[in-house]
């Protein structure tokens, strides 16, 4: 369970930091996994960002039994976000994506804000979503960790629209905000778990570095929070939490067999006219 000061500075600040929440054994685990899995390049996406660099990605849906499933579902996870979304409704999953960006090569994500993506999916409540990213390997500053906007999320959501392939916020009001409020970088060393609301503005730099960056980064919400234009079914099934011990000690099915997104078949990577395009300068 997260501490008391925790949630209030995920409260007041948009994001919350949890050191050392998975053990050394836990994240070789999983990354060597993501690393070693094929079912992981076979599904990945690339996404330009606007210097034409790409950035990596594998997404899915419903957590299964396989070991990615065990850490999503796994209670240390569910119980904090639980305390986060602070509602009578049951924990969902709505996807959960693995970043990949390999050195020298892994491109930027721009500005954004989680939610400016998934109100598209017609998610009626941004409060009740909320994203957790799991260090697979050291992030910082040289390898492009995350950089968030210290509050943000009490803007509320801000104007998206294309920037390369990806959707990010309209820059004038990311200026503003950069103006108004702190700019942090999240250093994290594997293990380290990072809780953020939806509407916290955030962006990460190119891999510029010698070094790879990997994550992975499971998304929860209320069973309440409808999505009205979300062809998947998790995040309307509460999610079955395993014990902790599970992740090292159960046996495991096979993450092939997770339903994968295909790039086509997301409508918040559709330019589909709903608002013009992000400014760009």
């Amino acid at each position: 369970m997260l501490k008391q000061n925790e949630v209030e500075a995920f409260e007041r600040d948009g994001y919350v930091l949890v050191k050392a929440l998975f053990n050394p054994e836990e994240v070789k685990l999983l990354y060597g996994i993501g690393t070693g899995n094929p079912a992981i390049s076979e599904h990945a996406l690339d996404l330009n960002d606007q210097s034409g660099k790409k950035t990596r990605l594998t997404l899915w849906f419903t957590p299964g039994n396989d070991h990615y499933g065990y850490f999503i579902r796994s209670e240390r996870m569910v119980n904090a976000v639980a305390q986060l979304l602070d509602s009578d409704s049951p924990v969902c999953h709505f996807h959960t994506k693995l970043m990949q960006k390999e050195p020298k090569v892994g491109g930027a994500w721009e500005w954004h804000q989680d939610y400016g993506y998934w109100y598209k999916n017609q998610f009626m409540f941004p409060d009740q979503l909320v994203s957790a990213m799991l260090a697979l390997s050291p992030a910082n500053k040289e390898n492009g960790c995350l950089q968030v906007i210290k509050g943000s999320h009490k803007m509320g959501r801000v104007n998206h629209g294309f920037a390369g392939e990806q959707v990010g916020a309209d820059m004038e009001m990311v200026n503003h905000a950069l103006k108004t409020m702190e700019l942090v970088y999240c250093e994290l060393e594997p293990g380290d778990v990072l809780f953020f609301h939806s509407n916290l503005l955030h962006r990460s730099a190119a891999n510029l570095s010698e070094k790879p960056r990997w994550s992975v980064i499971s998304c929860y919400n209320s069973q309440s929070n409808l999505a009205y234009a979300e062809s998947s079914n998790s995040w309307k099934e509460p999610i079955v939490a395993v014990p902790d011990t599970a992740l090292l000690n159960w046996e495991a099915g096979q993450l092939s067999a997770a339903d994968f997104l295909r790039k086509e078949n997301d409508p918040a990577l559709k330019d589909t006219g709903w608002e013009e395009n992000i400014k760009t300068k």
